[in-house]
């Protein structure tokens, strides 16, 4: 079986990052969703983005994307604009944000991912339709080519819009709350796909609500309440002591025990399997 070692980052200064974030700030009316956050993304890892509901996470990803706007902060993917690199990027929005009475198919779905390269009135060739239909076979999609999205199951969906982030080739994944709604055998399927990205060298970065999963799935965590709680290895970062200052001192006892008992045992293997789905 292969295997892909954990929180090795690459080496200091070889590239820019695939993300990159200084003092963002945003507001919604008076009230500030994000304050002055400075964030990296580290490469070919799995990065998770963690915090309370309302603590900004969403807004950090939307901000950088452009799809919010931000009252200030500077922003460069793979040390550039967003405009020069747009091609590089893959985003997989909330479930909830999308409308699935939208009458498109799977295969439609994931074709809308080859626009950005292909071209919207450049005919269609036998090559193209092979892509489409690999990454939805990666994703175990292949016998729902012909359903229409607001028929498919929670996991379905979500796995066909990973299917349409891998068609467009890009080099940074962004994905919105990836795993939320889904069964569990998707939420592992698609973690175990997201880690073969990681170790092809692919950046990751997935804003995650559940606590107890974060030492298992994730090589990188920020912890998020407005303000950057701290950012770094998730080995040294997501300790009991700073994920309970992230929640405001909310969690109970039981929750930091979760906490702990995935620190323990993610720390007992160095490798994270990534055989295929």
């Amino acid at each position: 079986m292969n295997t892909c070692l954990r929180d090795v980052p690459s080496p200091a200064g070889t590239v820019p990052p695939a993300l990159a974030i200084h003092g963002l700030t945003v507001c919604y009316g008076s009230a500030s969703a994000l304050f002055s956050v400075d964030y990296t993304a580290s490469p070919a890892a799995m990065n998770a983005i963690v915090g309370p509901n309302g603590a900004g996470k969403s807004t950090l990803i939307k901000a950088a994307l452009g799809i919010t706007t931000r009252v200030c902060g500077d922003i460069l993917f793979f040390g550039q604009p967003l405009s020069r690199v747009r091609h590089r990027v893959a985003y997989v929005p909330q479930r909830a944000t999308i409308d699935w009475h939208f009458p498109a198919t799977v295969y439609d779905v994931v074709a809308m991912g080859t626009y950005r390269e292909l071209g919207w009135l450049r005919p269609w060739r036998r090559p193209d339709r092979l892509r489409v239909l690999s990454c939805l076979d990666q994703v175990g999609m292949s016998r729902f080519t012909t359903r229409q999205i607001g028929q498919l199951s929670g996991g379905q969906q979500q796995r066909t819009f990973l299917a349409r982030a891998l068609v467009q080739n890009a080099d940074l994944f962004i994905l919105d709350e990836p795993f939320a709604g889904i069964d569990a055998t998707t939420e592992r399927a698609i973690a175990t796909l997201l880690r073969q990205l990681a170790c092809a060298g692919k950046t990751i970065i997935c804003v995650h609500h559940d606590l107890a999963t974060v030492p298992e799935y994730f090589d990188f965590v920020t912890l998020l309440n407005v303000r950057k709680i701290a950012m770094g290895p998730v080995r040294t970062t997501f300790t009991p002591e700073k994920v309970q200052e992230t929640y405001g001192g909310q969690l109970a006892a039981g929750q930091l025990d979760r906490v702990r008992r995935s620190l323990a045992s993610s720390s007992s293997s160095a490798t994270l399997p990534v055989a295929a789905p």
